[in-house]
């Protein structure tokens, strides 16, 4: 057991966190097993793992099997927890080199349940109207909006003007979103759903990669899918429960997930950026439609949810905003989605 080599901290990092780290690493034999202490730095509108990994002299790899403490799941703080009773697998505790590995889960996916809404606003602009049944299919989507972590780890640089990893990329044109939605499928391993340039886009919804949300799915999300409450704003009538808008934000943005989430956990669908959709801007029908993804072709694309900058009725969930598709904008930032075939 005077063998026993523990290098603990040799930290091995699934995606560049910057600010989110392991330090304090400490350890001791208590019985015959390894008691792991750490402080893990980051904030809680992310979700960790920390697992053990061990190698012996032979250069064999293993990974523990008889863990308990602060495995799975981990929330950040201090004093973390990780016990390891390699004799109870039948392992010899000497010589062993052991490192903890610290793994980031990207910004978790919400399951919308597909259904029916009432989409648009009679009290709204005109664009909003005239108010029309819409069925949509089901989808996962963001809880928060993707973050400057998110867009480092995949593109290698930040556009951003007000620089935070936590808080929502912005200064991303709607080819840039489309850009950062192939590339990300293509590093998970899914086909991604975009493909052609400029004007010629096209987007395979069948595809099991990243993309936009359509207007739509969009609206459908905010409002809160088959659990609204046909509230104003996502998730509420009161505006600054749930939004960063210009009477709260400082005139500025905001770390993800810091107001109310909407009916179905998501968060900040009305306020903080806008978020570019799919859709060419076009006019309302009457008539109901199901899974509709917009104008077949237009000179902007749709984005949604009103910003830092926006007075409360540019907020609201089924207002309609739209830019030039190579606009970048301090207030403009995107949303993931993903089918669920």
């Amino acid at each position: 057991m005077k063998k026993l080599l523990l290098l603990i901290g040799a930290l091995l990092i699934a995606v560049p966190l910057y600010t989110q780290q392991i330090t304090n690493v400490n350890h001791k034999i208590e019985e015959g097993r390894i008691v792991i202490t750490y402080d893990l730095s980051g904030t809680d509108e992310y979700e960790y793992t920390v697992s053990i990994q061990a190698k012996n002299n032979a250069g064999q790899q293993i990974k523990p099997e008889i863990v308990v403490g602060d495995i799975g799941y981990v929330e950040p703080g201090n004093s973390k927890t990780i016990y390891w009773e390699p004799q109870l697998e039948g392992r010899n505790l000497e010589g062993w080199i052991i490192s903890l590995d610290l793994k980031y889960k990207e910004n978790p996916m919400v399951f919308v349940q597909g259904g029916t809404f009432q989409m648009g606003s009679n009290s709204g602009d005109s664009d909003e109207k005239p108010v029309h049944s819409v069925t949509v299919s089901d989808f996962y989507i963001g809880k928060y909006e993707v973050t400057q972590t998110e867009w480092k780890e995949v593109m290698g640089n930040n556009p951003s003007f007000r620089k935070g990893d936590n808080f929502p990329v912005e200064k991303v044109s709607w080819y840039d979103a489309v850009e950062f939605c192939n590339k990300k499928s293509r590093a998970k391993g899914l086909t991604p759903c975009y493909t052609g340039s400029g004007k010629n886009i096209t987007c395979n919804f069948n595809a099991n990669g990243y993309r936009l949300p359509t207007e739509a799915e969009w609206e459908y999300a905010a409002r809160g899918g088959n659990k609204s409450k046909g509230y104003t704003y996502s998730g509420s009538n009161t505006i600054g429960n749930v939004a960063w808008y210009n009477n709260n934000s400082g005139i500025t943005t905001h770390p993800v997930g810091k107001k109310h989430p909407n009916e179905l956990g998501i968060y900040d669908m009305s306020g903080n950026v806008f978020e570019w959709c799919w859709d060419w801007k076009g006019s309302y029908g009457s008539s109901s439609q199901t899974n509709p993804t917009g104008a077949s072709d237009g000179s902007r694309r749709v984005r949604r949810g009103g910003s830092l900058y926006s007075v409360a009725m540019y907020c609201r969930v089924a207002i309609r905003h739209h830019s030039i598709p190579d606009l970048t904008l301090n207030y403009i930032g995107f949303r993931l989605l993903r089918g669920s075939k």
